[in-house]
């Protein structure tokens, strides 16, 4: 335990822990609604930020929240009304973002792209004090939103008619799922990185789904892995000296694949259960054979 003792380590450990809570606690909303690759789009946005924080002498964590948070209206106005030509201004948008952000650090004085790689695949040791305050003032906004409109997110995610015939602001509450799935790109940037967030935000809620259905229960369980592995992932990383964001994301992804193979045989056990009760209550109805064979007839 004596890397404790760094206060880089306390740093990098309090990032991690923040990215594991609010990377699932949104990607959720994103599986649910079929975007799960929203992430990955938002963090080649984002990447102008970063160039344009190096470009500025501004925070680059603060400026690639700016954008990525415009990027991320613009990719919902695009839904909304790009009906037929929507994927090609999407790629647009994301080639752009990517290109805009290696064109300004390198217009940035002394910037490289050396200078996008702890951006693009995370870092433990350049996780600053500034970082850590950002990371806690947006992961709480993150918090803050996904658990308290769990309920009115979770019905627009399942239902967008539906909702709004209850009456929810549909439109609204997608801005608010992409403006929230913005900042958390912004929050996982300094430990996953830009292009690795996204599975951070997917991978865990698509592994806790192989033990329940339940939104609840899979919402904790997700979180419960993000939380696992940005952790492990950290430590593993400063002992092996490997790159933070590809080893959480690989453990992560060895999670999914442990719970998927523990997983099939119950639901196998599950599936031939419900198909028992079921022939049993059909053999228990009086004259249910009879009136089977009489339609069949």
């Amino acid at each position: 335990m004596e890397f404790l003792n760094y206060e880089f380590m306390q740093r990098a450990l309090l990032a991690a822990a923040l990215v594991g809570v609010t990377a699932p606690a949104v990607g959720i909303y994103l599986v649910q609604r079929r975007q799960a690759l929203m992430g990955d789009g938002i963090g080649h946005v984002a990447m102008t930020g970063v160039g344009l924080g190096f470009l500025l002498s501004t925070s680059p964590v603060w400026m690639a929240t700016a954008v990525a948070v415009v990027g991320a209206v613009a990719m919902e106005l695009i839904r909304w009304y790009g009906k037929t030509r929507g994927d090609i201004a999407l790629a647009m948008l994301f080639y752009g973002g990517m290109a805009g952000g290696v064109m300004l650090i390198n217009l940035a004085p002394g910037g490289s792209n050396a200078n996008l790689s702890s951006y693009l695949f995370g870092s433990l040791s350049t996780v600053s004090e500034e970082d850590v305050t950002a990371i806690c003032l947006l992961a709480a906004f993150v918090v803050l939103v996904t658990v308290g409109l769990r309920r009115q997110l979770f019905a627009v995610s399942q239902d967008e008619e539906f909702a709004r015939v209850t009456g929810l602001p549909v439109r609204a509450l997608n801005l608010l799922t992409a403006v929230t799935a913005a900042v958390t790109v912004t929050v996982a940037m300094r430990v996953v990185g830009l292009l690795l967030v996204s599975a951070l935000m997917v991978v865990p809620v698509a592994a806790a789904q192989q033990l329940t259905r339940s939104f609840a229960a899979t919402f904790a369980i997700a979180v419960a892995i993000g939380i696992s592995v940005t952790l492990g992932g950290t430590v593993t990383s400063y002992y092996q000296d490997v790159p933070p964001g590809a080893t959480i994301v690989l453990l992560t992804i060895g999670v999914f694949i442990v719970l998927t193979l523990l997983a099939t045989p119950l639901a196998r056990r599950r599936a031939r259960a419900s198909a028992a009760r079921d022939t049993a209550c059909t053999a228990d109805v009086p004259g249910a054979r009879g009136t089977s064979d009489e339609v069949t007839v």
